[in-house]
């Protein structure tokens, strides 16, 4: 038997060379994201939006030179567009074709030859999940935001995560050479089936901590006065505080962090705040809140 490949050495080789894709994984982080690797076991991340969930798969199929195949679901996702469907349209001319030149009496052809030969790879779609199994390059596949997908998709999904592989009926069973490197992420909007979560480590992912958010906009706005960058990540503690339909992600605070740059603004006062606020909060509702919680009302 073949040794799996080595995602990661360690767990803190993990970190450092998640850190120079340009992702800050703490501890718990890059120990998850190593095990995940050395185990060869799925990882559900689960937080809110906003918080890196995403953002990991990418750094990690970066820091490991591995492509990235996604799935993102929806309500309404099904077996044809996660696994696979067969090309009914070329099926179809195929067997007129067949039918077509047929025996010297006009006569079709054997139905088993044709099954057979529509029923093949070359009438096969791949869909993401399929796609990911049957690469044998190194590959990261990404289950975005599983918690909306509708229940039944999860159980499409078992067979992929406890044996790295896909029954296709009319084919057999196809078995990964290489297993991929697995990532689910999910905004706790339901709560998933125990069958999944057996299947997968699993690590919550929350807001940082304000060392920890001042580092990263340090990281990815190396512009950013210091005594700004505080200000925002402080701002930013007060605002997910209140009880708002949307709390500002991670994303939010470099956006912000972007704008006050663009506007040339060198002190986060009450001024600042209110005018640039909407670059943080997108519902109406939260903005009102805002204003009013934080005292940002005009003179």
């Amino acid at each position: 038997m073949s040794t799996p490949p080595t995602w990661f050495a360690s767990p803190a080789d993990a970190a450092a060379r998640l850190g120079e894709s340009g992702y800050l994984a703490d501890a718990a982080t890059a120990t998850t994201a190593y095990l995940a690797g050395a185990l060869e076991k799925p990882l559900l991340l689960e937080g809110p939006a906003g918080v890196g969930k995403t953002e990991l798969a990418k750094a990690v199929a970066r820091a490991t030179g591995a492509d990235l195949v996604r799935l993102q679901c929806y309500e309404g996702l099904d077996e044809a567009r996660a696994l696979y469907e067969w090309n009914y349209k070329k099926q179809l001319l195929r067997i007129q074709a067949a039918n077509a030149g047929g025996g010297p009496e006009g006569g079709g052809v054997d139905w088993d030859a044709t099954h057979d030969d529509i029923f093949s790879d070359e009438f096969l779609l791949t869909r993401p999940l399929l796609t990911a199994i049957r690469r044998e390059e190194p590959t990261v596949l990404l289950i975005d935001e599983v918690d909306k997908t509708d229940i039944e998709v999860e159980g499409l999904l078992l067979e992929v995560l406890s044996d790295f592989q896909v029954t296709i009926p009319e084919l057999g069973t196809v078995t990964a050479t290489r297993r991929p490197f697995v990532v689910l992420t999910s905004n706790a909007s339901r709560e998933l089936s125990e069958a999944v979560k057996r299947r997968c480590l699993y690590l919550h992912l929350d807001y940082p901590d304000a060392a920890r958010e001042h580092e990263i906009l340090q990281q990815q706005v190396p512009d950013l006065d210091d005594r700004i960058a505080e200000q925002v990540v402080a701002t930013v503690a007060r605002l997910r505080e209140l009880e708002l339909k949307k709390a500002p992600s991670i994303a939010e605070s470099v956006d912000w962090a972007r704008t006050l740059i663009a506007l040339e603004i060198r002190d986060l006062d009450s001024t600042a705040i209110r005018d640039t606020l909407s670059a943080v909060l997108k519902h109406k509702s939260d903005h009102e809140r805002a204003v009013k919680e934080l005292k940002l009302n005009r003179a």
